[in-house]
């Protein structure tokens, strides 16, 4: 009876699976050339041309030596057979000793050289694509898994980053070296060397159709990863909500899929690259013989013999490491497209700096909302020819239901979202031709969904600063709550884990708030700001926060009338529009919807 619940959970697990396949897949392809690519690559390594140069030149080096080694041989044993004298075998030996010594040292070079180029290179790109992030406007992380932007950051850098650990400059001495192979077997007997490469077109036919194939199978286990880590951010962030439900089973069964998934991603590679080896041994076996065929009728010196064998050793192992890097080279290549692809998002949020555009507004207002309409998807507006305007000092309260677009007007003041009509202003000059940076240093912000960073109390209050201790105690003693986190062990020191997660919510708003008001910029948002705060700590903040408010432009977006019946304009928005405007006096005697608001908060329970 319990045998069919395995297959339950699967078929469940495929459903969510469909239904979640759009969102995990790749929101941006970009089709890249390998030159174009390995272009782009090149980029990252000019800085670092020393290590390039150096690198470079071992490569040649070593090629070089590798070559005359089975010409030692050769002069030393024929030397030694013409003349019966063993003392050239001998001296022979000392020579090729001395350069497989010298080889290994340039070797060492060379390897050490590569890696540290590939690890300077690869960590200005991970720096180039995490500041690039950072660019991007919000609209794009909407959209956007943050598992599959961190696999840009770590596997797919990672995977370029591993061509230069395997010795990929070495290919190029691979390179030189079978080019040098070919012309000194040509050169020690024609014949022995032509039957010995007759094969060769079947390894280059065999290359070709492993390319493409391996190439596509690497794209798919990139892709795997990124819908892979995509979904282990998801569920880790949200454990307890699924512990809570009790959907362990659920979940697991849905990782089981895309774990599946990236398996056979996987084993496809492989099968490329045994295949791959497998033929190219077959090969070398099958010129060894044809040269040893050929001997039947072609006469050699037993030198020659010994130099073309290791010679035809010699042209197989290059080409074996070609093969290696070659799967290494479509790995890289891979992730290579999916961090270039990504760096080419045309949406980045570059500052649109217009001369033209800078005083179109009224100066005298702090900020200005003129007929602005937005929306966070095509033809969905979330605001509808919204105006709204403040004078400097003057403190703005936004009330409304969910969904009201209350806290979308404090987004588009912060240009964290670009409006589709009409103009904002912000001192007389439209946003739209500010830098963001500048334009973002005159707001302090309490968002309504507090996140902390890894570090102290003390460095989440001074947002990214190194803080100045008296200033946030200051800060904390004017708020009313110093004592809170001052009884800490480690007080104001103490650390923040995990996002925040050793503090209550409303602890965590209170540090929001501290950031906002250690900042003191002229333009403050308080967005749902004392929602996580018990009574006598919100009556406690109400008294700082009219002194801090003092004299600041301040937009306070409230669920809880209390908070905001002192403003000297309160905004209710309903489905995107400014219905009312007013004082709380004024828009209670309207009897309209804030009317209705207040009387539902306020109302006694006459149930009781």
């Amino acid at each position: 009876m319990s045998a069919p619940e395995p297959t339950a959970k699967q078929g469940e697990a495929k459903r969510a699976q469909a239904n979640l396949k759009d969102y995990h897949e790749e929101s941006h392809k970009v089709s890249i050339l390998d030159g174009a690519l390995l272009r782009l690559i090149g980029q990252f390594l000019l800085p670092h041309q020393r290590y390039l140069y150096l690198a470079l030149t071992t490569v040649v080096g070593t090629s070089a030596l590798s070559l005359l080694r089975p010409l030692i041989m050769l002069y030393a044993i024929d030397q030694s057979i013409a003349t019966k004298d063993p003392t050239a075998i001998m001296y022979g030996g000392f020579l090729y000793t001395g350069v497989a010594i010298l080889e290994q040292i340039l070797g060492f070079i060379q390897v050490y050289t590569t890696q540290i180029l590939g690890a300077r290179a690869m960590s200005d790109l991970r720096a180039t694509i995490f500041k690039f992030l950072l660019e991007l406007p919000q609209r794009f992380f909407d959209t956007q898994p943050v598992g599959r932007l961190v696999t840009r950051v770590t596997n797919d850098v990672d995977a370029i980053l591993e061509l230069f650990n395997s010795g990929a400059l070495n290919a190029i001495g691979d390179l030189i070296r079978l080019v040098g192979v070919v012309i000194l077997m040509l050169s020690l007997d024609v014949k022995l060397a032509s039957f010995s490469f007759a094969v060769l077109p079947l390894i280059i036919l065999l290359m070709i159709w492993v390319r493409r194939r391996a190439r596509d199978s690497f794209r798919t286990i990139r892709a795997e990863t990124a819908r892979m880590n995509s979904n282990m951010n998801e569920q880790v962030n949200g454990v307890a909500l699924v512990q809570a439900y009790g959907r362990g089973d659920a979940m697991a069964a849905q990782f089981d899929v895309i774990n599946s998934s990236y398996r056979d991603a996987n084993i496809r590679s492989v099968k490329y690259d045994a295949i791959q080896d497998a033929a190219i041994d077959a090969v070398s076996g099958v010129c060894l013989a044809s040269m040893v065929t050929a001997l039947g009728f072609q006469e050699a010196s037993f030198g020659t013999v010994v130099a073309l064998t290791a010679y035809l050793r010699q042209f197989f192992e290059p080409i074996s490491m070609l093969a290696q890097r070659f799967t290494l080279l479509q790995s890289a290549l891979s992730g290579a497209e999916r961090v270039f692809g990504l760096l080419q998002v045309k949406d980045r949020d570059a500052p649109q700096l217009d001369p033209q555009v800078l005083s179109q507004g009224d100066a005298q207002y702090a900020f200005e909302f003129n007929d602005v309409s937005f929306g966070y998807k095509q033809n969905q507006l979330v605001l509808n020819d919204v105006s709204l305007r403040a004078y400097p000092g003057e403190t703005v309260a936004l009330v409304g239901p969910t969904g009201s677009g209350k806290t979308t007007i404090t987004s588009l003041l912060l240009r964290l979202y670009d409006i589709e009509k009409g103009a904002i202003y912000l001192d007389g000059c439209n946003i739209s031709g500010l830098d963001r940076t500048k334009l973002r240093r005159k707001f302090s912000v309490v968002p309504q969904d507090v996140y902390l960073f890894p570090g102290s109390i003390a460095d989440n209050i001074a947002a990214g600063e190194i803080p100045d201790l008296t200033r946030v105690k200051d800060t904390l003693l004017k708020m009313g709550c110093y004592d809170l986190f001052a009884r800490r062990a480690e007080g104001l020191l103490s650390l923040v884990q995990n996002g925040g997660t050793n503090f209550s919510a409303g602890q965590r708003q209170l540090i929001a708030l501290a950031r906002a008001l250690y900042r003191d910029a002229e333009l403050l948002i308080l967005d749902e700001a004392t929602a996580n705060i018990d009574s006598d700590t919100e009556a406690q903040m109400q008294k700082a926060l009219t002194s801090v408010m003092a004299g600041r432009t301040t937009i306070v977006v409230a669920h809880r009338l209390a908070t905001i019946m002192a403003a000297q304009r309160i905004c209710v928005l309903q489905k995107g529009r400014i219905v009312e405007r007013g004082k709380h006096e004024e828009l209670l005697q309207k009897d309209g919807l804030y009317a209705a608001l207040y009387r539902l908060q306020f109302a006694p329970d006459k149930s009781v």
